[in-house]
């Protein structure tokens, strides 16, 4: 089984903000496979289907994005048997709006929630970082990430998570290299 993990925060009052698009390339995954998020369990929500023939499981972790590597190492130490069979879906404000990177491993790049991760997985696993628009930060970090996307950039959001999801099909197919190649 494969794990595909979108980090956000959990609660209505961060639904569409910046730092939940993991959650929003999750549930667009979800929508397109028909993969329902009703499941509860390892500190998150979760659901399991298949894509592109793989068995997957679809995962929010519900601890805020802080505390993200609690729930993923839940998870993953009852799902995985390779680090190489998860990848993290996560926002990334030193990546322009409408811009995605693939890692194979990597560090967690000032994100805390890939900080928690890190803390406890270590750091050898997939990542693909969505940018979110660093060229409208005009505020501090925390505030700027908890806002959510202005109406001026909705057109490209939904192309990025497109993208984003097209990638994720491509990890699955492929492999990392093949998917950093082609969208990076």
């Amino acid at each position: 089984m494969k794990i595909i993990a979108g980090l956000g925060n959990p609660g209505l009052r961060y639904r569409r903000t910046r730092h939940n698009i993991g959650f929003m390339v999750v549930e667009a995954l979800a929508s397109k496979y028909k993969i329902r998020l009703s499941k509860k369990g390892f500190n998150g929500r979760y659901g399991i289907g298949r894509i592109a023939g793989e068995e997957i499981m679809l995962f929010e972790p519900m601890t805020f994005m802080n505390l993200s590597g609690e729930a993923v190492k839940s998870v993953m130490t009852s799902k995985v048997e390779e680090k190489s069979d998860i990848l993290i879906i996560l926002d990334d404000f030193n990546i322009p709006l409408g811009s995605i990177r693939l890692r194979s491993k990597g560090s967690d790049g000032g994100h805390n929630g890939l900080r928690s991760i890190g803390a406890h997985i270590g750091g050898e696993f997939s990542r693909l970082r969505i940018g979110i628009g660093k060229e409208m930060l005009s505020e501090d970090t925390a505030n700027f990430v908890l806002s959510p996307f202005l109406k001026k950039e909705r057109q490209v959001l939904e192309a990025t998570i497109q993208k984003s999801v097209e990638s994720v099909e491509v990890w699955l197919t492929d492999g990392i290299i093949d998917a950093m190649n082609r969208y990076n």
